[in-house]
């Protein structure tokens, strides 16, 4: 117990009192903490990258999962502390010094203890169409597939338009973050950028944890009772035969997956916004919960079918440890709700609410 209360920062008698809390919940100290794992080790993959992983082996090439960004840069640019910004990143979060390899018939991860990426430049001034070019070059770039085994799956390129306009590409692979990790290294590179660009050490915290000691630890946590629990709350969410929305098409939808999608926005306006807000209130639903219920009618109006599922992503970061750290937590929900044509809405609402309490839990 004193070592643990050591680790964590506190007291022996407020670590038993951390302990008995934790009893009451079904859990122990060891579970809510993550401890580091030895060093030189090579960690298992968690749940999330173990389904990319999978994926991977089944098409291998595949760009499917590349995550592309774009900025577009103006002004004074300089590039020596821009590479020098994206390999301190590099440096602070292992898991994109991480690459994945089958050992024993399992798949773990191999986290190198450096490396240095460089950022070239590639001079579109000459091109009589330089943003035209740029777009055609970053389309081109985000269908570069990864290797998982060898690496690296983060990839930069900057292009130069003018000497005071450019392009940065950045390119990861899903197996190593998620849109809350782009948020995270867009902060992280203007920080870092302005402080190097002066000729100053950047103020970032060392994180706790790398994502690596999570994954071990999610594995460690996740014991076979736990984890019958999880899948027997699924296996009755999901039982049945599973619905399939026949939505009023203009084409028939096709058979082999081509990946064509697009984005349909839709505004609402600040009174309509508002007025779903205090519905929510009264009900105890967040917004999200209320739009759900609204957007399952829809579906039931459009299709005739009553048993509607939703897919929907999940950030994944329940540990304030895991928030500042660059890695693949999303996961996906199915949010799935039986319609009842004479139940009021105030009524299914009431029940997605469950619906979505029960999936996050």
């Amino acid at each position: 117990m004193s070592e643990l209360s050591k680790d964590i920062g506190i007291s022996a008698e407020e670590l038993e009192l951390f302990e008995y809390l934790l009893e009451e919940e079904g859990l122990s100290a060891a579970e809510a903490t993550i401890p580091h794992r030895e060093v030189g080790d090579h960690a298992p993959l968690s749940f999330a990258q173990e389904r990319l992983w999978f994926l991977d082996q089944l098409q291998p090439g595949d760009a499917a999962y590349n995550m592309p960004g774009i900025a577009w840069l103006e002004g004074d640019l300089n590039v020596a502390a821009l590479e020098r910004s994206l390999n301190e990143i590099v440096r602070r979060h292992e898991v994109l010094r991480t690459t994945f390899r089958t050992e024993d018939g399992r798949a773990a991860q191999v986290v190198s203890s450096s490396l240095e990426l460089s950022l070239p430049v590639i001079d579109l001034s000459q091109a009589e169409e330089a943003e035209s070019e740029a777009r055609r070059f970053a389309r081109a770039e985000a269908e570069k597939s990864f290797d998982l085994e060898h690496g690296p799956l983060l990839r930069a390129e900057l292009l130069r338009l003018s000497e005071r306009k450019h392009v940065l590409l950045v390119t990861m692979h899903h197996i190593v973050a998620d849109g809350w990790s782009i948020t995270l290294l867009v902060q992280e590179l203007s920080t870092l950028y302005a402080a190097f660009n002066k000729g100053e050490e950047p103020l970032l915290r060392e994180l706790e944890v790398s994502y690596a000691d999570y994954a071990a630890w999610q594995r460690r946590w996740l014991t076979d009772e736990r984890l019958a629990e999880e899948l027997s709350y699924w296996r009755e969410q999901l039982s049945g035969e599973l619905p399939v929305l026949k939505l009023p098409l203009a084409h028939a939808r096709r058979v082999d997956s081509r990946r064509r999608g697009a984005v349909e926005t839709v505004r609402l306006d600040g009174a309509l916004t508002q007025g779903l807000r205090e519905l929510g209130r009264r009900e105890g639903a967040t917004l999200f919960i209320t739009l759900l219920a609204g957007w399952q009618v829809l579906l039931w109006r459009l299709s005739g079918e009553s048993d509607v599922a939703v897919g929907t992503p999940v950030a994944g970061r329940g540990r304030a440890e895991l928030e500042p750290l660059i890695g693949f937590f999303v996961n996906t929900l199915v949010l799935r709700t039986k319609l009842e044509a004479e139940e009021s809405f105030v009524s299914l609402l009431a029940r997605v609410r469950e619906v979505c309490l029960g999936a996050y839990a």
